[in-house]
């Protein structure tokens, strides 16, 4: 199924299950591109507004979803749900299910009728099959993070029924099981290009070596762990076989990346002026986007600047760095990957009508210039908060 008819065909099918008049989930608005949603907890009126981004690349790209919302349990329900696994044809539709479940589930809610006319959509939901990937008693369901139907117990709780389950497995079990991760990391390893597999194997020699003589200057093992399984989900992205962009680790360091950006909504202004660029080495035109990690990554967000080239509007700040709540400390979650920040860095320059500002000075844009702009917005904002536009107006 092409993916417009799919999206189509699922938001069709949220849309008619979770309409305006829905007292506990509601679809606020959707598109293509991106859905808006409402979850009402029951709690004194609170509701919560929750996101989803969809890249062009979708189904093969997983959507992004997040929240504004302070709620813990708003927090830990979007959390699980960005490491969930989904069939991969009607991954919209599972989403909104688990949300809708999982959400009602944290604040002791029923959730509503509705959600069982996700049902009549033949597919496999996550929900209510547990072992659909693999069959019952599949070893492929072992390591696979569960969720909760709002009825049943989690029985993981009970420490001791944790041992006894660990001791009544037997060694051939135990060794099907590491065959299974043994086959399942060398898939992995098959889908990343040999060039970008010989990357990898550097950044671990440069970073062991750092380690072993005591020369880190920066960076934490939390951070460079997560940053390398970042890097290696990026290598085997579909978005970046397909040219959308590429990464280049800056001075090969982990903590200073560039991406750049080959590939914008072809209907936008921004993708008549990428045709435009020239380059004297025939590198093909690109938005270089700059992203520098710190220490306490995933938990606080990466600085992100455009680099080049000089642009007007789509929402960059005149040092260079980028108008997001998303790039706050506030915005930001450890929940969110690196390459959905990317889809929503392109989605945001697009819809906020970006143009390279041609014949602009090349060096433009610096690192501490970007830094300072930033910082300006970001005091602005906290004192008036963020103001996020209606749909209508991009």
């Amino acid at each position: 199924m092409a993916r417009s008819s799919l999206i189509k065909s699922e938001l069709e099918q949220i849309n008619k299950v979770f309409a305006v008049y829905n007292k506990t989930f509601v679809v606020k608005s959707s598109s293509p591109d991106e859905i808006c949603c409402i979850f009402k907890d029951g709690h004194g009126g609170h509701q919560h507004t929750i996101n989803c981004t969809i890249s062009e690349s979708y189904p093969e790209a997983k959507p992004m979803w997040y929240s504004e919302s302070e709620d813990k349990y708003v927090a830990e329900v979007m959390e699980n749900l960005s490491e969930m696994d989904f069939d991969s044809k009607f991954q919209l539709i599972d989403m909104v299910k688990y949300l809708v479940v999982n959400l009602c589930n944290k604040f002791g809610m029923e959730p509503p009728t509705q959600v069982k006319e996700l049902d009549n959509m033949k597919i496999k939901a996550i929900f209510d099959q547990p072992h659909a990937a693999g069959g019952e008693g599949s070893l492929g369901n072992h390591h696979k993070k569960k969720y909760l139907h709002p009825h049943q117990i989690d029985d993981d709780d009970d420490d001791d029924d944790d041992e006894d389950d660990i001791n009544d497995v037997s060694d051939a079990v135990l060794e099907e099981i590491v065959q299974a991760e043994t086959e399942k990391a060398r898939k992995e390893e098959s889908e990343i290009s040999q060039q970008n597999q010989q990357v990898l194997a550097k950044i671990k020699h440069i970073q062991r070596q750092k380690h072993l003589k005591g020369t880190v200057s920066a960076g934490s093992v939390q951070a460079s762990d997560r940053l390398m399984k970042e890097l290696k989900a990026i290598y085997r992205s579909d978005s970046l076989k397909k040219g959308c962009y590429s990464v280049e680790l800056v001075n090969d360091s982990l903590y200073d990346w560039h991406v750049s950006i080959m590939k914008v909504d072809p209907d936008s202004p921004l993708h008549e002026d990428l045709k435009k660029l020239q380059t004297s080495d025939g590198v093909q035109p690109s938005i270089i986007i700059g992203l520098s990690f710190h220490d306490n990554f995933p938990f606080d967000p990466p600085f992100v600047r455009v680099v080049s080239p000089v642009m007007n509007g789509g929402f960059v700040l005149s040092g260079g760095a980028i108008c997001m709540e998303l790039l706050t400390k506030q915005g930001w979650s450890s929940a969110y990957s690196i390459e959905s920040l990317i889809v929503q860095i392109v989605a945001t320059l697009v819809k906020g009508k970006a143009r390279v500002k041609f014949g602009a000075p090349k060096h433009s844009y610096t690192l501490s210039r970007a830094k300072q702009s930033f910082k300006r917005l970001v005091a602005i904002h906290e004192e008036n908060g963020w103001f996020t536009p209606p749909p209508q107006d991009g």
